[in-house]
């Protein structure tokens, strides 16, 4: 998988695609990451992205020559390749960007993410991208942390990128359950033991327990994922289990 990031800052990204599983993805050839300053695709000499906005008002607005010249570059380079990329504008008008929304990009065969910045971009250059993504309900100083994010989550579901065949689906959000809870060394810690069940090695016992931690933990914490998670018939029984804990 290729991504393409359009960015006023690509030293933003230095740091987070040199470490961890980007990293290891991209050295193990699963991932491509290409940084494109945006003002490459200036036409004055201060190289100039922004402009007040029309109308008045505070901030600035992107400009949409550079923007629009970006992406159809990008789109040309890709054509000469074969390939189509999808074009994602990282704005918080965009679709909240979740785990449905990961496993359906980590098909695409190459993505171009566009950082927005200031107060936005011009409006005129919305028709020349594919979708729109939000993280969340919350405002950051541009789209970078954004496209950090999204790159990080699909690059996990590129099989092999974790190593382990069955991690990413054992994960939080996977199925829209939070994660059960972890344990480690040593076995007792500041007077809390590890639960039994972890020690017994019956593995059909700890499975069961996991699952109903993670029923437990997501009707505690996120009980609005449980009208969106894959419940089983045994799902069904064990939370069955937990309210009448709750009662008893």
């Amino acid at each position: 998988m290729r991504f393409d990031i359009v960015t006023i800052f690509p030293r933003m990204f230095d740091s987070p695609l040199a470490e961890g599983i980007i990293r290891r993805a991209v050295a193990a050839g699963l991932a491509e990451v290409r940084l494109h300053d945006l003002r490459d695709w200036t036409s004055d000499r201060h190289r100039t992205t922004d402009d007040r906005p029309f109308g008045g008002g505070e901030g600035m607005v992107m400009l949409p020559g550079p923007l629009a010249a970006a992406i159809r570059s990008l789109r040309d380079e890709a054509a000469q390749a074969g390939q189509t990329p999808y074009v994602v504008l990282l704005s918080p008008q965009g679709r909240l960007f979740n785990q449905d929304v990961a496993r359906e990009l980590a098909g695409k065969e190459r993505i171009a993410l566009v950082c927005g910045r200031y107060e936005g971009i011009d409006e005129r250059v919305r028709p020349l991208v594919d979708d729109e993504l939000s993280i969340g309900d919350f405002v950051l100083s541009g789209g970078e942390p954004a496209a950090i994010a999204v790159i990080d989550a699909l690059v996990r579901l590129l099989p092999g990128a974790l190593g382990g065949e069955h991690s990413a689906e054992e994960e939080s959000f996977s199925d829209w359950l939070l994660e059960y809870p972890h344990y480690t060394r040593p076995r007792d810690f500041e007077g809390r033991s590890v639960p039994e069940v972890l020690l017994s090695g019956d593995h059909e016992r700890i499975r069961r327990w996991r699952r109903k931690e993670r029923l437990r933990r997501t009707k505690a914490r996120r009980p609005d994922l449980l009208a969106r998670a894959h419940l089983t018939d045994e799902d069904r029984k064990l939370l069955a289990e937990l309210a009448a804990e709750a009662d008893g």
